[in-house]
């Protein structure tokens, strides 16, 4: 019989990796959420019948007692999503230089302790998928938000330079753009404009996608934007 896949989501929230949570639990998958503060994804840990992890993506030791947890009470992620991310606004001049730090180390340093440690594991199981959860600043630094444009902008050539290297080695690592508003219960889209806004659950299904690829046509970057976004 077949290992059930068990898919690891760092970064869990109410939104987006709430679709993929469900998603890949419809997909027959297993998945465990991680975040600084799992009280909050006690109600869909229960819905889908995974495990909650406590962990700050930034620091080196949580990622590793993370995997360790993880391995330990359920076995290796067969597929990792990094979903975590910080932001701070305000005039370059004005940004306050430790909320700076605290962004870009969630956003990309993150990242790379992640992919890092997905990666050691993944190599010695010559398979495995990791996915990095981008934004407009990936691509387009914005006014009054240099940190997050850093942060994501970083992540980006992280997600170039792990794909050439890890490719070859069976690990599949794709970047996913997400280029404009999510919508959510705080953040409804207009009602004289349906589907301006991306939906976190047709987000998650082009996951799904870059996640079922042949290895003979991999991505490793995917740009997601409604229809009637500019760019």
């Amino acid at each position: 019989m077949a290992k059930q896949e068990l898919a690891l989501i760092v970064g869990s929230g109410p939104g987006l990796s709430a679709s993929l949570a469900r998603l890949f639990t419809k997909e027959g998958m297993q998945v465990a959420l991680a975040a600084r503060d799992t009280k909050k994804l006690q109600s869909l840990v229960k819905e889908i019948d995974g495990r909650a992890y406590p962990c700050d993506a930034s620091i080196p030791k949580d990622v590793e007692r993370l995997f360790d947890s993880v391995t330990n009470d359920t076995g290796e992620p067969d597929v990792v999503v990094y979903n975590a991310s910080g932001r701070v606004r305000g005039p370059l001049t004005e940004l306050d230089v430790d909320a700076v730090r605290n962004t870009i180390l969630v956003t990309c340093y993150g990242g790379f302790l992640v992919g890092q440690a997905a990666a050691k594991r993944m190599i010695k199981a010559g398979h495995g998928t990791i996915l990095f959860t981008g934004a407009s600043a990936s691509i387009k630094g914005f006014a009054n938000s240099a940190a997050f444009a850093m942060g994501k902008m970083g992540l980006s050539g992280l997600v170039q330079s792990m794909a050439r290297e890890l490719h070859p080695q069976g690990i599949h690592v794709a970047h996913v753009v997400v280029d404009g508003g999510i919508k959510s219960a705080r953040r409804a889209e207009p009602a004289d404009r349906p589907d301006s806004m991306l939906d976190p659950d047709a987000i998650a299904a082009s996951y799904l996608n870059v996640l079922q690829q042949p290895r003979s046509a991999w991505s490793h970057e995917v740009e997601l934007r409604p229809w009637v976004e500019k760019f």
